[in-house]
């Protein structure tokens, strides 16, 4: 009888098949200056009330044993804002100026002392950045090495990580491709939480996982600018005939039918003691 190697999970390189699912995806280190522009509006609209999404992150997140806390990938601070009073320190690290100067505007305007931001990337050295009761994650790990930005959350937590990757891979609906006059692309949707749960199962971690149903920005009526601003974001610049293209057909639309048919997009929580 011939001998047959036996394929198991323990064969996979989840590192190396993470790294290539993304590039499949096209995905990209978006430069700071992005999200830069991104900040002010990025803020009004995560900041806005009501936001279920930012209830059940904070709601999910185990916090009563934790007195500082290291919010990576904080953008303009919207959980490291809503946490600071339960906290005695408060980090946000984020390689946006921009957006690290919003979030310790509003730390200001809140009266919260707690609160310091700390100009970094996932590529960085973080050796000098402090390790914290409590690391969060939130919406912030579409990274090119997740085995990497991993074990960089798990090293600065002393008692837990908590973050935030999505649920299947692709945000954009379908008509918004056929009003600019594009396909949707054919490469593969972006990898998703799957890859965190089996990358912390190698590092010996335990997760839990909920699961958060949030409405997509594209299922809210919106303004023509900030439509324009979050597709270029995503699908890079517009050209100028998709741009005619898209008014043409956002204009066919009566003002309070502007939303679009897809579901909630679904964030998955994960958590892990350290």
């Amino acid at each position: 009888m011939a001998d047959h190697a036996a394929m198991t999970i323990d064969a996979i390189d989840f590192a190396q098949l993470y790294r290539d699912h993304m590039a499949a995806a096209g995905g990209r280190r978006k430069p700071p200056e992005e999200w830069d522009r991104r900040a002010a509006c990025y803020a009004d609209k995560c900041g806005s009330a009501p936001n279920s999404y930012v209830a059940n992150f904070i709601e999910l997140t185990a916090h009563d044993d934790c007195g500082t806390l290291l919010d990576v990938g904080c953008g303009p601070g919207v959980i490291a804002l809503a946490l600071a009073p339960r906290m005695t320190q408060v980090f946000g690290l984020d390689y946006s100026p921009a957006m690290l100067a919003r979030m310790e505007a509003d730390a200001a305007a809140a009266g919260l002392l707690n609160v310091s931001g700390i100009l970094r990337s996932w590529e960085d050295d973080w050796s000098d950045v402090p390790a914290c009761d409590l690391v969060v994650a939130s919406r912030s790990t579409a990274v090119m090495d997740l085995d990497a930005a991993l074990k960089k959350l798990d090293a600065k937590a002393r008692r837990r990580v908590c973050l935030t990757s999505p649920v299947g891979g692709r945000f954009i609906p379908p008509e918004l491709f056929a009003a600019l006059g594009r396909s949707p692309p054919p490469r593969p949707a972006p990898p998703d939480y799957i890859y965190v749960l089996n990358l912390l199962h190698r590092m010996g971690r335990r997760p839990k996982v909920s699961f958060i149903a949030n409405t997509s920005q594209f299922a809210e009526p919106v303004d023509f600018d900030a439509l324009v601003r979050a597709l270029s974001f995503s699908l890079g610049e517009l050209s100028g005939e998709e741009q005619r293209r898209l008014k043409a057909w956002r204009e066919t639309l009566p003002e309070d039918q502007w939303r679009f048919r897809g579901g909630p997009s679904h964030w998955a929580f994960v958590s892990w003691e350290t």
